[in-house]
This record gives C-alpha cells, sequence and structure tokens, in this order.
C-alpha cells in the first residue's frame, strides 16, 4: 500500500475533499500506474451499476486480473462479495480510526516494554552474510585458512 500520510493531513485532506475522483483512491493502493488504472476501471464499474459480476467485467481487463483486484479489494474491506456479486461496503473506515486511536494510545503510556518477551520466536542475533562483496576481515581469515 502507498499511504502518504502527508497527503491525507488536515489542509491537503480538504483540498483534496473539494474534488475527490477514483485516481486518488487507487493511488492509495497501487503505485504501478497500470494497476492503479484497472483498480479504478472496476471501482468506476462497481459506483455506475451499484454491483458487478465477473462476467460484467470490461473487455479490456481480463476476467482473472479482474478476480484478483477485486478480491483484493475484498480484503481491504472496500468491497464485500456475495452471491458472485462485489458491491461497494464500508468496512475499513471504523477499524482505521480504532488503528489510529490504539497507535496513539500505545505512544502517549510511558511503559517499558520487553520485546523479547513479545517476540519469543524471533531471531535476535544478526544474520550471517550470504554472499556478496567479501569485507576485508573475511578476505584476511580466508588467506589464513588455505595457508594452514
Amino acid at each position: 500500500m502507498a499511504i502518504k500520510y502527508w497527503e491525507f493531513e488536515d489542509a491537503p485532506f480538504k483540498e483534496k475533499l473539494k474534488n475527490p475522483n477514483v485516481k486518488e483512491v487507487s493511488k492509495i493502493f497501487f503505485d504501478n500506474e497500470t494497476e492503479s488504472y484497472r483498480f479504478s476501471v472496476l471501482l468506476s464499474e462497481i459506483k455506475k451499476k451499484k454491483q458487478l459480476r465477473l462476467k460484467d467485467v470490461p473487455a479490456a481487463i481480463p476476467i482473472a486480473t479482474a478476480k484478483r483486484y477485486l478480491d483484493y479489494a475484498v480484503q481491504l474491506g472496500l468491497l464485500k462479495h456475495e452471491d458472485n456479486i462485489y458491491e461497494f461496503t464500508d468496512r475499513f473506515s471504523k477499524p482505521m480510526r480504532n488503528i489510529a486511536a490504539y497507535i496513539k494510545a500505545w505512544m502517549d503510556i510511558q511503559q517499558e516494554e520487553d520485546l523479547s518477551i513479545q517476540f519469543p520466536n524471533a531471531r535476535f542475533d544478526k544474520q550471517q552474510k550470504r554472499g556478496g562483496k567479501k569485507t576485508t576481515e573475511q578476505q584476511v581469515n580466508t588467506s589464513g585458512n588455505e595457508q594452514q
């Protein structure tokens, strides 16, 4: 997701609300222009017809591609998929507000947290290098091992 928070701060957000368009919506979810365009076409079709079936997808977009984009929108909470029909829904606005409130509450508390207890299965040590350019220390060790 390509959410650029500064575009949704108060002043820029108020400007955007004066002239909302599908391009701005699709730019949130896709950086690639082609993906954004396809997603916009599908959302526009749903907006126009109030619902969309895969057999009614515009011919310019392959059905498998449309299904992938529509299922992604369902996953995001932008659409719902019932009885082979995709329709708009609003499942993400309240949870997003709750996520923002939770993050704000976490930022405000002054409590120390032990991350090693919270993430017991995480790897704590630095990973060994897997290829790439050798450092001078590795070159010395390698040349020293060859002589013995």
